[in-house]
């Protein structure tokens, strides 16, 4: 679901943000976390196959990408609706 809400973002709403003076930094600090997101996506499938393949091995490492995760989406999420409330309701999203 985050990945699919990302690539909407990306490919649907962040072009018409562009077009709104200011907002280019923003949509750039965005587009950069989608990509970190992503990635802390992919090391969370990675640390979920390898603790099934070694229980006792892998729980903790898991733990470890799921706070990097936790951590690294609260912060997206608070920066973008703080930063894209205006943007969006001068494009008419609102």
């Amino acid at each position: 679901i985050v990945t699919a809400h990302h690539s909407l973002e990306d490919a649907s709403v962040f072009p018409h943000l562009r077009r709104i003076e200011g907002a280019g930094p923003v949509i750039d600090r965005l587009t950069a976390e989608h990509r970190v997101i992503h990635d802390l996506l992919e090391a969370l499938d990675r640390a979920l196959v390898e603790l099934v393949a070694t229980p006792d091995g892998g729980v903790d490492r898991l733990r470890a990408v799921i706070d990097r995760f936790g951590g690294a989406l609260r912060s997206h999420l608070v920066y973008e609706e703080r930063e894209l409330m205006h943007p969006l309701a001068q494009a008419g999203f609102y």
